[in-house]
């Protein structure tokens, strides 16, 4: 299934200025696509119309969250999980992205043990690949 738009705010918490997913396609039970336009509005833009490394680190969390969300929503439920960040492994920043790029990003769970899990994410811009990332996501 693909979410976007309105879709997007029952999967996540953030709302704007930090809304950092416009879609997400559920791929599996475990893995889905994100993407982003990098806009001059995002809190993460810097001076020189790029976006910081610290918003590709949070353009891969929400897009676990987004995931998380998508995998929890059935009729009764009124709010997405909230997942905090309890740890980030090998961040590597390849460049950062510029306005008006599209950032795809695909994210995966690679595993769950209580309240914590484990996803590994990749964004690129185009065939460009611009980040990676391993975090370790508390869910409440």
């Amino acid at each position: 299934m693909i979410y976007s738009g309105d879709d997007i705010k029952r999967l996540i918490p953030q709302r704007y200025p930090f809304m950092m997913v416009d879609t997400l396609e559920e791929r599996d039970g475990k893995s889905a696509a994100a993407t982003l336009e990098v806009r001059q509005d995002n809190y993460f833009m810097l001076p020189d119309q790029t976006m910081a490394e610290t918003g590709l680190i949070e353009h891969i969390a929400q897009s676990c969250s987004a995931l998380a969300g998508s995998l929890a929503l059935s009729p009764e439920s009124s709010a997405p999980p909230v997942g905090i960040i309890g740890e980030v492994k090998h961040f590597a920043c390849h460049r950062r992205p510029r306005l008006g790029e599209r950032l795809d990003t695909v994210v995966s769970f690679d595993m769950t043990f209580g309240n914590v899990t484990l996803a590994t994410g990749h964004t690129s811009v185009g065939d460009d690949p611009v980040a990676e990332v391993k975090l370790k996501i508390f869910m409440k």
